[in-house]
């Protein structure tokens, strides 16, 4: 039998967003950063790996979810001025929340100064494209819309490949010299995260924000495209025709502007795009289609608390970093590394110790999400 699906809450959806969330804990927290294997990391610098696919991912799933969360409330009639003010006040707690990850804990073991306090970051990189494509969701139709996200990529690129960088010229697609670099290097002087590949350049940076903004549009996109009246075996065909498309279409772009999660690219933003549509509707089909969901359904623990999840495990991640031990030699040992040192390294290769470790990390905030799901505690940050 044919279906339709036109609720405003997604189960497949939650899914997603918990193998995500999942994966991005997994990635951000491995036993030894030297000895992960490749796909754990993310790429050096132009490239993808499987790493690279995460936070394009949430961003996209935002936009989805997004969709689905406003449209419902505007049909329950919520003025737009009650929408726009919501979303401010959510994006303003999001991007609190950045700076506490950024700058916990505020010098109890670690030095802490406001001069040299990261201020861009995932979150806050959340913050602003959720306030903003908000409200280009209030206030534009999906038409201005689709535009705007081709204008931001045309833009970005124009940009990058044209405005000469002082010293540099224009078009150079380094680590030192590009756009991105530049302005952050300028504009976030002191501030900007000290393992980027450039001092001075920040992942989360200024100018590569513009084409992140197209990334959650596509969710966007999608998430109107999932309310319509298709059936879900429709759905399920043509975001996969799309998805690989706009993969095809991030591959070809790369031929001239390179494909680059840390300059987030127009090319990036594209590819990822488009793989986000491909893995979506896969968890999509299974969920919805083939009501095979049984062994995806805990996954939900994540996606209902994933942004309480993601802050728990970076600012335990910290601590775990900065509480240190006295070895019997006398020399000091961080809590992380004698762990470790001691519950994994004896027992598996290097690659395998560091991702076992990983493993356990996630599964210790699994733990807590299930047990928050079972309790129905939805932290709606």
């Amino acid at each position: 039998m044919k279906t339709t699906d036109t609720s405003t809450r997604l189960a497949s959806l939650d899914v997603f967003r918990g193998l995500t969330i999942a994966m991005m804990i997994l990635v951000n927290d491995p036993g030894d950063w030297t000895v992960a294997y490749p796909q754990l990391k993310h790429a050096a610098w132009s490239g993808w790996t499987m790493t690279d696919m995460v936070f394009p991912f949430f961003l996209w799933i935002m936009g989805v979810a997004m969709t689905l969360s406003l449209g419902k409330r505007m049909q329950q009639g919520a003025s737009t001025g009650a929408l726009i003010l919501h979303a401010l006040r959510r994006a303003a707690i999001i991007f609190a929340l950045g700076i506490v990850v950024n700058g916990f804990p505020f010098g109890l073991g670690a030095p802490f100064s406001l001069a040299t306090l990261r201020i861009p970051g995932v979150l806050q990189r959340i913050a602003i494209c959720y306030f903003l494509v908000s409200v280009l969701f209030l206030k534009t139709k999906p038409r201005t819309q689709f535009i705007t996200a081709l204008g931001l990529l045309v833009v970005y690129w124009a940009a990058v490949k044209l405005i000469p960088v002082p010293g540099y010229g224009p078009g150079v697609m380094n680590p030192v010299g590009c756009l991105c670099w530049y302005v952050d290097s300028n504009l976030l002087a002191g501030h900007t995260w000290v393992w980027a590949p450039a001092p001075g350049f920040d992942p989360e940076g200024i100018v590569s924000t513009i084409p992140s903004i197209a990334t959650a549009l596509f969710g966007v996109m999608t998430g109107r495209f999932l309310r319509s009246e298709r059936t879900r075996e429709v759905k399920t065909a043509e975001m996969f025709v799309a998805g690989w498309l706009m993969v095809l279409a991030g591959v070809v772009a790369d031929i001239w502007l390179p494909i680059n999660k840390n300059c987030w690219t127009s090319s990036f933003s594209v590819f990822m795009g488009g793989w986000a549509l491909v893995c979506f509707a896969t968890v999509y089909w299974l969920m919805d289609v083939q009501q095979k969901s049984r062994w995806l359904e805990p996954f939900k623990a994540f996606g209902l608390n994933a942004i309480t999840l993601y802050v728990v495990s970076e600012l335990l991640a910290t601590l775990l970093g900065v509480i240190t031990l006295t070895q019997a030699d006398g020399k000091a040992q961080s809590l992380h590394d004698w762990i470790y040192a001691g519950a994994f390294v004896p027992y598996f290769s290097p690659a395998n110790a560091s991702l076992a470790f990983g493993l356990v990390y996630v599964a210790l905030h699994f733990a807590l999400g299930i047990v928050m799901w079972k309790k129905g505690w939805i932290i709606r940050v």
